[in-house]
């Protein structure tokens, strides 16, 4: 009979070795792997990162293509005949039902949206969410009714009517004629900051799945005692804030990126109507000055105002842990010894799938 062929240098190696000795201690200093990401949460982040790509292009290009338009294109526009379309109709479906409306779209997408995101890096801490970050649609609201009236007031007090018998704006329109009045558009103003207000609003998103890497280390950390260079931001909560915030991430997430592909789609319809209302609507310099207005107004409330760590309301994204990295230093350059993918582990969409991989020390540039 021939007996089972042993292996050429068998050793205890080929085994792994028994690190718990029999004893049911958990070693520390390993930390805990993540989940396998299933087909449907890969199918998710494709959309939120496409999403992303979308809402969070350069927004100072952004601005700058939004004045490039009113002022170039709308002139083009003034001075050809642009063949009219479906949209160069006031009574289209677009304008009807979103435009008209559009500040009511925005905040029913926004308000639930900074609700519950607040709600999460707020720990629950309702002053802090009324105070610090709903406070800024306060904010905005108000600037948008202050604008739009003093546009209708700037309409209806350097305006008159073809027939001179009418001489408010009311009467002359009631009696079925029309008023000639410097009209700035509204619509460029509600449209360019409609869409900045979004973008900066849902800009605590950004690193929103640190959160949940973060709050997975956090616990392999409280179990095992750890406390060596721990740097974690989750690390000054309390036991009950942390499962509980751990608890409402893994409630509210689904919610939060649902509202965030809404508001996407939002945003792009808004950039498509402003395209719209550029080609067939208000001469050049009426639109230039209300899309000036909503760039004004961004301007100093998100990059002068809300910038204040002293003054309310603050930024979005700020609250009892920091997880988001606002206006990062320009990286210093350096030359990288070369890699190859091996080196930097498997990657999904550019971004490493492990996060503990231990990337070579650069070298300076000479």
């Amino acid at each position: 009979m021939v007996s089972k062929r042993r292996p050429i240098h068998a050793t205890n190696l080929n085994f792994r070795p028994n690190v718990n000795n029999g004893n049911n201690v958990e070693q520390k200093g390993t930390k805990p792997t993540s989940e396998p990401t299933s087909v449907r949460e890969i199918f998710v982040l494709m959309v939120l990162y496409i999403c992303k790509k979308s809402l969070f292009f350069n927004t100072n290009l952004r601005v700058c293509i939004y004045l490039g338009c009113l002022f170039v294109v709308s002139l083009i526009a003034d001075v050809l005949l642009i063949p009219k379309s479906y949209l160069s109709r006031s009574d289209n479906i677009l304008n009807r039902f979103f435009v008209k409306f559009a500040w009511g779209w925005n905040l029913t997408l926004v308000l639930p949206f900074i609700i519950l995101t607040s709600f999460i890096y707020c720990c629950g801490n309702k002053q802090k969410i009324v105070l610090h970050h709903l406070s800024r649609v306060g904010v905005a609201t108000f600037f948008w009714w202050f604008w739009t009236s003093f546009f209708n007031y700037i309409e209806a007090s350097l305006g008159r009517c073809v027939n001179p018998t009418f001489t408010t704006k009311m009467i002359c329109l009631r009696e079925g004629h029309v008023w000639n009045g410097f009209d700035m558009s509204g619509h460029s103003f509600i449209l360019i900051y409609g869409s900045l207000f979004l973008i900066e609003e849902t800009r605590c998103v950004i690193n929103w799945d640190t959160i949940k890497e973060h709050m997975r280390l956090e616990e392999h950390s409280r179990i095992t005692k750890e406390t060596k260079d721990r740097v974690n931001p989750l690390r000054n909560l309390t036991d009950k804030v942390f499962h509980q915030t751990k608890v409402n991430y893994e409630k509210y997430t689904p919610y939060i990126r649902l509202l965030f592909v809404l508001i996407t789609i939002i945003q792009i319809l808004w950039d498509i109507m402003l395209i719209s209302t550029i080609l067939y609507y208000h001469i050049m310099i009426e639109k230039f000055l209300g899309g000036a207005s909503a760039i004004v107004t961004w301007f100093l409330t998100y990059r002068v105002w809300y910038v204040q760590p002293k003054l309310l309301p603050s930024l979005p994204g700020e609250g009892d842990f920091k997880y988001t990295k606002n206006n990062p230093a320009p990286p210093v350059q350096v030359w990288h010894k070369r890699k190859s993918l091996t080196d930097q582990g498997p990657l999904f969409m550019g971004r490493p799938i492990y996060a503990n991989v231990k990337i070579e020390e650069s070298v300076p540039a000479r």
